[in-house]
Order: structure tokens, then C-alpha cells, then sequence
């Protein structure tokens, strides 16, 4: 069973995604939070495997809370709420080591698999969202594109493959599935690779992937 903590300062929107994650008999809900701070108290309570942030809530925000839960409940996966209207806290997130970023008003299937992929050490970034981010930290598109790749060709095919799995919201149990491996071995890839690339974590990889065109959506 994957706990989840929530935390958002309005109502209906807790009420929907709640609903929506209800969906998934494997998902479950442990605890609710108005704010940030609220959010940091109920998860040193609850010890959930994955909190769901609002960016904008009051006395604390998503970003601040990320920024203690980090310190504080370290093995909870942390996914930000956001809208089109907040590009510059997803700019700023990026850095802040949470494990992806889902869309308010996106496909309700994509919550369930971004957290599922999150609770299984993955990454949540849809290709909407991605693409977004992408558009919000600048530069030109194919500048950026060719940049990504190039930082990419160091890599062996095998750990192209996995960095393009993690990309597509995979969970690492779901690479080493398709890749017929252990789930250690892509655990090791994958820290080998955000250590040769100089990456805090695997939403920066997510995005690095995107920008490459590893992705059939990129």
C-alpha cells in the first residue's frame, strides 16, 4: 500500500484529488494538511511513502515545505501541484529535490501513475508538464536540445535506455521489468548517471531526457 499525505489550502481540490487517488485500490490517503507547515507536522506523524505539495498554500508554500520535508522525513517522495500560471516555482523546484511535477488539471490517470512511479523511486513529469518546464528555464529550443544531447553521449546504450524509461514516469522496479534486469541494477545506473551529468535528481534527468528527444512525446 503506498501512503500518501496531501496538502493543499483548498478544499475541493483536496476532496478531488483524494477521489481521484481513492481509484486505485493499491493508493491511500493517510493524512491531509491546509499548508505547508501543517504538511511538514503531519508527515513526521504519518512517515508517508509519497506528499503531494500545493506550490501556493499560506504560512508555508510547496517550496519551503519540500525544503524541510527534505531534511526532516527524507524518504518521502515529494510531487508538486501546479498550474500553467506558476512557471517560476516550477524554475526554482527543479533545484529543490522533489520527485516531480503534476498538472491540477490533468489527466486523472496521471496522478495515479506519477504516483505510483514517484512511491517506486521513478519520477512524475508528464510530457505536458515537461515541455514546460523546459520552455520556462529559456534559451532556444533546439540550442537546448542540442545541448542535452551532447551531454548525453557519454553515456552507454544501456544507460540511455534507463535515462529514457525514468523520462516516460517509469518506476524502477518497471525499468528493470522491461529491461529484464534486477531493480538494483537500474537503482546503480541511475545514480551513476546523475553523478557523471552533475544532476541533484531524477525530475532534472526527467527533463534532461525531454530535451534530448528520448521520448516519443519530446
Amino acid at each position: 500500500m503506498i501512503r500518501v499525505l496531501l496538502a493543499d489550502d483548498e478544499t475541493m481540490i483536496r476532496a478531488g484529488v483524494r477521489a481521484i487517488l481513492a481509484s486505485d485500490p493499491g493508493i491511500e490517503v493517510v493524512a491531509e494538511a491546509g499548508d505547508g507547515h501543517e504538511a511538514v507536522e503531519l508527515a513526521r506523524e504519518h512517515r508517508p511513502d509519497v506528499v503531494l505539495l500545493d506550490i501556493r498554500m499560506p504560512r508555508l508554500d510547496g517550496l519551503g515545505a519540500a525544503e524541510e520535508l527534505r531534511v526532516t522525513v527524507p524518504d518521502a517522495a515529494v510531487v508538486m501541484l501546479t498550474t500553467f500560471s506558476e512557471d517560476t516555482y516550477i524554475a526554482r523546484a527543479l533545484g529543490s529535490g522533489v520527485s516531480g511535477f503534476l498538472l491540477k488539471s490533468g489527466d486523472p490517470r496521471e496522478l495515479v501513475a506519477g504516483v505510483r512511479a514517484v512511491a517506486g523511486g521513478g519520477a512524475a513529469l508528464s510530457p505536458t508538464v515537461a515541455r514546460r518546464v523546459i520552455d520556462t528555464l529559456g534559451g532556444e529550443r533546439l540550442t537546448r536540445a542540442a545541448e542535452a544531447r551532447t551531454r548525453l553521449e557519454p553515456l552507454t546504450g544501456r544507460e540511455r535506455e534507463v535515462v529514457a524509461l525514468l523520462g516516460a514516469g517509469l518506476s524502477n522496479q518497471e525499468i528493470a521489468d522491461r529491461m529484464y534486469v534486477v531493480e538494483g541494477t537500474v537503482k546503480a545506473h541511475v545514480s551513476a548517471v546523475l553523478g557523471r551529468l552533475g544532476l541533484r535528481n531524477r525530475v532534472q534527468l526527467a527533463v534532461l531526457a525531454y530535451e534530448a528527444g528520448l521520448l516519443p512525446d519530446a
